[in-house]
């Protein structure tokens, strides 16, 4: 897998370079370096350049910060997946908001390093392609005014009862769909996971489990997802499941 580590700090990316070298017991990485966002934006798009599967990526720098950088890197061909590695946790947010794989704080852990690889190898091959785990085929029918349209598994994000439907819910938009909740997650097992009553996440989804303020259930916990920005509830007896679920990555 190549990693591109993105930082102004020399030391930085050194730590950073080091803790891969210890992180390589099972796989080998190349790593490169850029010091900041118009030299990373030059090795990214160089024509003869070998394809980066991952960027490093401090977010205060001179210049173009990492924030705006990653906004660049969406648009490209073939974007590497992201992990912001940063001394200020106050961005974890807008991270997230740009479907950054994970948000690492300095100084940085190998074990937390190496969790973050874990859910890069989740979303990309070494080459760059999105992985094939994806359900192939699968598809729920969404009856819409007389119109029925098919909606792959692998772009729901969440499924959610409300009442006597579910709303089906995309990066693009939300549909609503009659069925159970309950014959859902008994039907996709491996790719949904109940984090409430009355909500189905998808698992290659699932990126931050934060604390919340619900105005009916009071202090609690939420989901992010990634590629959107509302939270979804999870119940007390399913925070141990969808931790699980983040540290397997």
């Amino acid at each position: 897998m190549h990693i591109l580590i993105v930082d102004d700090e020399s030391l930085a990316r050194s730590r950073l370079r080091t803790l891969l070298g210890d992180c390589q017991a099972s796989e080998r990485h190349t790593v490169s370096e850029a010091a900041h966002a118009s030299e990373a934006l030059t090795l990214l798009t160089a024509p003869s350049g070998r394809t980066v599967d991952a960027v490093l990526l401090d977010i205060h720098m001179p210049g173009q910060d990492g924030l705006a950088l990653a906004h660049v890197l969406r648009d490209l061909p073939q974007p590497p997946a992201v992990v912001f590695v940063t001394a200020h946790a106050d961005h974890a947010v807008s991270a997230f908001e740009l479907d950054a794989v994970d948000y690492l704080t300095k100084p940085v852990r190998l074990e937390r390093l190496q969790q973050a690889l874990a859910k890069v190898h989740r979303v990309v091959r070494p080459t760059g392609a999105t992985t094939a785990a994806l359900p192939d085929g699968e598809v729920l029918l969404i009856q819409d005014r007389g119109r029925t349209e098919r909606i792959p598994l692998a772009e729901v994000l969440y499924l959610k009862a409300e009442q006597k439907y579910v709303t089906v819910r995309t990066v693009l938009r939300s549909y609503v769909m009659d069925g159970s909740l309950s014959e859902l997650e008994a039907r996709h097992p491996t790719w949904f996971l109940r984090v409430h009553r009355n909500a189905l996440v998808a698992r290659r989804a699932v990126r931050a489990l934060e604390k919340h303020y619900d105005a009916e259930e009071g202090e609690g916990w939420a989901v992010r997802l990634q590629g959107l920005t509302e939270l979804l509830a999870v119940s007390r007896r399913q925070v141990a499941a969808v931790r699980e679920e983040i540290a397997r990555g």
